[in-house]
């Protein structure tokens, strides 16, 4: 079993920035791709950014320039660095551990950008 704790959530002004961490603990191994996901109000979880453990990145397109994903491996942690935030970011990020065809979830932080 893998567990996720993430932190870095908030409420932040358009234009400005937040950064959000996740940690994991527990059998990890060592292949594995940790990413962030995010679901707003009516609407369906998708994925923001991911990034694996030999370092090879994807984002959606609307967050390409503006996000950015990072992971220590040493730590067994990722993180998400967002800036120029956009009202349209407002959501709640989960973060993502995927390791031999299993996913694993955080509970879930909320991102609120007001305009």
């Amino acid at each position: 079993q893998v567990q996720l704790v993430e932190s870095g959530g908030g409420l932040v002004q358009a234009g400005g920035s937040l950064r959000l961490s996740c940690a994991a603990s527990g059998s990890i191994f060592s292949i594995n791709t940790m990413g962030w996901y995010r679901q707003a109000p009516g609407k369906q979880r998708e994925l923001v950014a991911t990034c694996t453990s030999g370092g090879t990145t994807n984002y959606v397109d609307s967050v390409k320039g503006r996000f950015t994903i990072s992971r220590d491996n040493a730590k067994n942690t990722v993180y998400l660095q967002m800036n120029s935030l956009k009202p349209e970011d407002t959501a709640v990020y989960y973060c993502n551990h995927q390791q031999l065809w299993r996913d694993y979830w955080g509970q879930g932080t909320q991102v609120t950008v007001s305009s």
